[in-house]
């Protein structure tokens, strides 16, 4: 019995044919998110904006649903909440509204009222100077894993190599960010987490199509360029395909019973695997293409002269 392959070894799709629709509709949803980013803004939970964080000690096993829809109709934001310690203790991440005196008083009301027997064990305020402190450490660590994505594609392959990766990185965060603020999901702390391993992922598909465009480069000396990156994906597109939908029926359940800052993440993870699969055919190899066949060529023949 045949192995199933969802894409025929005999696949010949003329994938450069639309990389100026590809480049383009790319820049436009980046600048798309850019104005999203500034007007309206991103929803920034407590992590990033400040507010209170409450312990509270449930009368039996947590239903954090629950929780959160008693908590939630309380004016303070969008309340997230997570088990913590024993099935029966939680922690309540609210607003800065609710840091006042009244405030938890407000909330420990109705926690009682909903929960008979409900004890607030612990209320800390995380400030805002604290909360600016953490985007910016968060920021400056996905300006770090770009900035090493870039040291090391050009030291494994050559620069035009890294400037394609890594201008297609920036395209990629840039539009996650957008969907963050079309969405209106909570950007926190597990936001950023979803970036890093979204550059991750995206960099590990981008790099298995570079590394066969390069090595078709060598293969093909005569055949012109644009048709070496469409052999290039054609023959790594199986790979591609089965990568990317393995790991996204893996995170797509989450996405659709999950609950709370879970199934923001997973609808973020597969936002991002959607933009990093096609951003590794319409948006990372046309840039080499756009980069010029006499470049590449002299680069290609000089590694492979080393290499002998």
């Amino acid at each position: 019995m045949r192995p199933l392959r969802l894409i025929p070894d005999d696949t010949a799709i003329p994938f450069m044919r639309g990389r100026f629709v590809g480049v383009a509709t790319s820049a436009v949803l980046s600048i798309a998110s850019l104005v999203l980013f500034v007007w309206p803004g991103l929803n920034y939970s407590i992590d990033f904006r400040g507010g209170i964080l409450i312990e509270a000690r449930m009368p039996g096993p947590a239903d954090l649903s629950a929780i959160r829809e008693t908590v939630g109709g309380l004016g303070f934001g969008d309340a997230a909440v997570q088990q913590f310690g024993q099935p029966s203790d939680v922690l309540i991440k609210l607003g800065a509204e609710a840091a006042t005196e009244a405030g938890r008083a407000k909330v420990q009301t109705a926690l009682q009222t909903a929960f008979p027997g409900t004890e607030l064990r612990r209320a800390e305020v995380v400030g805002s100077k604290v909360s600016g402190d953490l985007f910016l450490d968060g920021m400056t660590a996905a300006g770090m894993a770009l900035v090493a994505m870039l040291s090391y594609i050009w030291f494994r392959f050559d620069w035009q190599f890294g400037v394609g990766l890594v201008s297609t990185l920036v395209l990629d965060v840039t539009k996650t960010i957008g969907f963050y603020g079309a969405t209106r999901l909570p950007f926190d702390l597990n936001s950023l987490a979803a970036i890093l391993i979204l550059i991750g992922f995206s960099v590990t598909d981008k790099v298995v199509v570079y590394d066969r465009i390069r090595e078709n480069l060598r293969k093909f000396k005569s055949m012109p360029l644009r048709e070496v990156i469409d052999l290039s994906i054609n023959q790594t597109l199986s790979r591609t395909v089965a990568t990317s939908l393995t790991v996204l029926l893996s995170i797509l359940p989450l996405a659709l019973i999950g609950k709370g800052s879970v199934q923001d993440f997973a609808w973020t993870m597969v936002f991002g695997i959607v933009i990093g699969t096609t951003s590794s055919i319409f948006i990372a190899s046309p840039i080499l293409l756009f980069l010029g066949e006499k470049r590449l060529r002299r680069q290609a023949g000089t590694v492979a002269g080393s290499a002998a």
